[in-house]
C-alpha cells in the first residue's frame, strides 16, 4: 500500500477514479499538451482507461505507470499529476508530470517532484531516475534542472505520437548526482573575486557550464576563451586606422576562493568607447546565490574605472533569460534588437 507523500505545500496521493474528469481538463487542454507525448484530442475515455490502470495497483510497479495526483493538503484542489514507471525489477524510474496552467509559476511540479524523487531513492532504493521531455520544452526542463537532474542527452526522431515524429531530451539522476546537488552550496559568498582565467587552471575553468536549457542563453566558456585568443571584430565600423578589433576582458569568477563562473567585458576601444558585458555564466551548482548581482557590482566598478559612464548588454529572451537579473541592476532596455537579443543599458 503507497504511503501518501506530503511536502511543504503538497499532497501526493494514489489516483482515484473521482479524479478522472480534472485529469481529462488538464490533459485535453492545448496548452499543456502542447508538448507532450499524448495525441489530441484527448477523450474522457482515455482519461478513464488511465485512471483504471493506475487504481489497479496499490504501489508502483513495473506492470504500468502509477499515478499520483497532486494537491493541497486538504485534498481539496488538484493542481496535477505525476506518473512513477517502475523498470528493471523495480530498480529504475521514468518519470512525467503535468501541471493545469492556472497553477504554472508556482513551483508545484518541482516541489512534487522533489518529493518523488525522495520517495524512489530512499524508500524504493533505485539507482537511476530518468525523464523525457520535448525539446522545446524549457518550462519541463527548468523543473528538471531544479531537483538536479543532469542532461543526458538528445535523441532524433525518437518520439512517435500518432503520425508525427519529433525529438526528445533525456535528462537523468543517479545516487551521486543526487548527493551533489543535494550538498552544492546554498549560502550567498562572504567574498567575490574576478581573477585573470590562466593561474586558475584552464580544465577546471572549462569544465564549469549552465543547465542545459540555459544553454541557448548562455556561451559556453571554451568559446570565449577562444576569443580572447582571436578577438572578433567590431561590427558596423569603418574607417579606424587603428585595429578594430574588440579587446577582450576575461575573469574567472571566485566565490569564497572556489572558482564559480565566468564573466567577460569588451573594453573601451576607439571603435566602440563604451564598455559592454559581453559574457556572464554562473556554473549550475552555484545559481540562486546571489553571484550574479556582486560579480555585476564589481563589473561596474570595473567600468567606471576605465572613466566610462555607462555599460552595456544583452541577452536573450524566453525562459531563463538572465533579463530579470540586469534589469533589477538598473539596466534599461535600448530599444534594440541585436541578432535577437534585447540591448540595455546601464548609465551612472
Amino acid at each position: 500500500m503507497f504511503t501518501p507523500i506530503s511536502t511543504e505545500r503538497l499532497l501526493l496521493r494514489p489516483a482515484r477514479v473521482s479524479d478522472t474528469r480534472a485529469l481529462f481538463e488538464r490533459r485535453a487542454d492545448p496548452v499543456v499538451s502542447e508538448l507532450q507525448d499524448w495525441p489530441m484530442p484527448y477523450s474522457l475515455e482515455r482519461a478513464e482507461a488511465q485512471i483504471e490502470r493506475s487504481v489497479a495497483h496499490d504501489t508502483p510497479s513495473v506492470e504500468g505507470g502509477f499515478m499520483l495526483t497532486i494537491t493541497d493538503h486538504a485534498d481539496s484542489i488538484i493542481y496535477g499529476d505525476i506518473n512513477i514507471f517502475l523498470e528493471d525489477d523495480g530498480r529504475t524510474s521514468g518519470i512525467g508530470y503535468s501541471i493545469t496552467p492556472a497553477y504554472w509559476g508556482r513551483g508545484f511540479a518541482s516541489e512534487a517532484l522533489a518529493g518523488v524523487i525522495d520517495w524512489l531513492f530512499d524508500i524504493q532504493g533505485i539507482s537511476r531516475a530518468y525523464a523525457m521531455l520535448h525539446p522545446d520544452n524549457h518550462r519541463s526542463a527548468r523543473v528538471l534542472e531544479t531537483c538536479g537532474f543532469v542532461y543526458e542527452g538528445h535523441a532524433k526522431n525518437a518520439c512517435w505520437i500518432e503520425d508525427e515524429v519529433s525529438d526528445d531530451l533525456l535528462y537523468g539522476m543517479t545516487p551521486a548526482q543526487r548527493v551533489e546537488w543535494n550538498e552544492r552550496p546554498r549560502t550567498r559568498p562572504s567574498t567575490i573575486e574576478l581573477v585573470e582565467p590562466y593561474p586558475t587552471g584552464l580544465r577546471q575553468v572549462i569544465e564549469l557550464g549552465t543547465h542545459r536549457s540555459q544553454e541557448r542563453m548562455v556561451t559556453p566558456i571554451v568559446i570565449s576563451l577562444a576569443q580572447v585568443a582571436v578577438p572578433p571584430y567590431e561590427e558596423g565600423f569603418e574607417g579606424n586606422p587603428g585595429d578594430p578589433r574588440v579587446v577582450p576582458w576575461p575573469r574567472v569568477i571566485h566565490a569564497d576562493g572556489e572558482p564559480v563562473g565566468f564573466v567577460m567585458l569588451q573594453e573601451p576601444t576607439e571603435a566602440n568607447p563604451e564598455p559592454h558585458l559581453w559574457r556572464l555564466l554562473i556554473d549550475r551548482l552555484h545559481q540562486r546565490r546571489g553571484i550574479g548581482k556582486k560579480v555585476l557590482d564589481v563589473v561596474i566598478e570595473q567600468a567606471k574605472a576605465w572613466g566610462s559612464e555607462s555599460i552595456t548588454v544583452t541577452w536573450n529572451p524566453g525562459v531563463g533569460s538572465p533579463g530579470p537579473l540586469y534589469l533589477s541592476m538598473g539596466f534599461e532596455p535600448t530599444g534594440e534588437i541585436e541578432d535577437g537579443e534585447i540591448a540595455a543599458r546601464l548609465v551612472w
